[in-house]
This record gives structure tokens, C-alpha cells and sequence, in this order.
């Protein structure tokens, strides 16, 4: 929140404790930019996916979710529900 900007290449994890909807839900408040909104279930596939606009109160995903990477909107192209997302340790 309260930034200008995303670089397209770059994204945060939300990390909830299990599967949830409510937990896993995300609010687009004092956003200045749209954002891509995957939701991966404990498996790392993809549940969901929205466009989320700035302002938007609520977006909740479909189905359980224990993930929520929030991307550049640019991105929601390059992922479709069912994708198995690999997360990889580059440090």
C-alpha cells in the first residue's frame, strides 16, 4: 500500500497458516495501482485469479486458498487457474 508502483518483474507471497477463503481474501484500499491476484492452494496450484483494481474493498478467491502472490497487472496473462507454481530459494 501507499506505493506508486510495482516493477512488472517483481511480486509478494501471502503466506496464511491453511486453507481459507476469508484468510486468504485481500482489500485494494489506498492502492495506487492495479495488481495481478493469484490464489495457490497448499499444493501451489493455481485456485484463482483476478485483475484487482485500486479501490476495490474486498476480492475473495473461488475455492481455499493457502497462498496469495500479488504481481504487476501485467502479469495475469502469464498464469492460468491449474498452473503449479515452483517456488525456488535464489538466495
Amino acid at each position: 500500500m501507499f506505493s506508486r508502483q510495482i516493477p512488472v518483474d517483481h511480486g509478494i507471497i501471502l503466506v496464511e497458516y491453511k486453507e481459507s477463503k476469508i484468510n486468504t481474501s485481500i482489500h485494494m484500499m489506498f492502492m495506487n495501482f492495479d495488481l495481478s491476484v493469484l490464489w495457490l492452494n497448499k499444493d501451489l496450484v493455481v485456485v484463482d485469479k483476478v485483475l484487482a483494481k485500486r479501490w476495490v474493498p474486498i476480492y475473495l478467491p473461488k475455492t481455499r486458498a493457502q497462498y496469495v502472490v500479488e504481481l504487476h497487472s501485467k502479469q495475469i496473462a502469464n498464469f492460468s487457474i491449474g498452473d503449479q507454481l515452483l517456488l525456488l530459494d535464489l538466495q
